[in-house]
């Protein structure tokens, strides 16, 4: 990623969510923090602001430590909310707290503890997050629409698709002209066409663990690639072109994806 990072001169780095494994942060004061993120991402090309949406594993623990503003004056790379919107000129970055929606967190936790502060009444909070998306969605004038999560909406790996996303918030996505929705939580990279819009389902769950021939449904339509190794994504934006790759952890280009837009227009290679 340093490597990379140098070479595309990246602007920020985004984080799609399981921030730190296996259940969290046990609070501002964990080590693990600078252990498993200031002490790994060293590389020159990499001390650039760092966005992070939490993940399932992450409220397994103290959630609200990852939102605490003393982690940022540990390590000043670090910004982690629930859910926020980043102007990066060209584009609307719009991050989503999608652990919230999927019931079985809820109904059958098995044996973990979820940090479910500041998210019941459940219905009321998901409620709130879709209005606030689609009005945000709906007011943007950005070039290109962006939303990530740290659930997948549609997913050939583990988990598969989560179908309260595709169910509450893929709708809104379509209806509001969204080119990338991307995301984490299955360990893989994966890129999925809609068929029924232009947008892009990114997954880029494979920068630590790995879960080789763990594959779902392999030949499902709109799949246009699918690793089961380790690796990461880059995104170039430009006013009129978008590119998407995939490397393995040599840097080694996997997949590579262009969109272009022409007065608001889609279309892709």
């Amino acid at each position: 990623m340093g490597k990379m990072g140098e070479k595309l001169d990246i602007d920020f780095v985004v984080s799609t969510g399981d921030n730190f494994y296996d259940n969290g942060l046990r609070s501002v004061h964990d080590l693990a923090f600078e252990e498993s993120f200031t002490d790994i991402y060293t590389a020159n090309s990499l001390q650039k602001q760092w966005y992070s949406v939490l993940g399932n594993h992450d409220y397994r623990g103290d959630a609200e430590a990852q939102l605490s503003p003393l982690l940022t004056k540990i390590d000043t790379r670090w910004l982690c909310l629930r859910s926020f919107i980043v102007n990066a000129e060209l584009a609307e970055i719009i991050f989503v707290d999608t652990t919230p929606f999927v019931k079985s967190y809820f109904q059958d936790p098995e044996d973990h503890i979820y940090d479910w502060r500041g998210i019941n009444p459940r219905k009321h909070y998901i409620a709130n997050l879709l209005k606030d998306v689609e009005c945000a969605l709906r007011e943007s004038n950005a070039k290109w629409k962006i939303v990530v999560g740290h659930h997948a909406i549609k997913s050939v790996g583990h988990h598969g698709d989560t179908k309260e996303l595709a169910t509450h918030l893929l709708p809104i996505l379509k209806a509001n002209n969204v080119d990338f929705y991307m995301n984490g939580h299955d360990h893989c990279l994966e890129h999925i066409s809609d068929t029924e819009s232009p947008i892009q389902f990114l997954t880029s769950g494979a920068g630590s663990k790995a879960w080789r021939g763990d594959v779902k449904q392999l030949n499902r339509e709109g799949l246009k690639f699918f690793y089961d190794g380790q690796g990461f994504m880059s995104v170039q934006l430009t006013q009129s072109n978008a590119e998407i790759a995939f490397y393995d952890v040599d840097g080694k280009i996997l997949h590579r994806w262009n969109a272009f837009k022409q007065f608001g227009d889609h279309s892709s290679i």
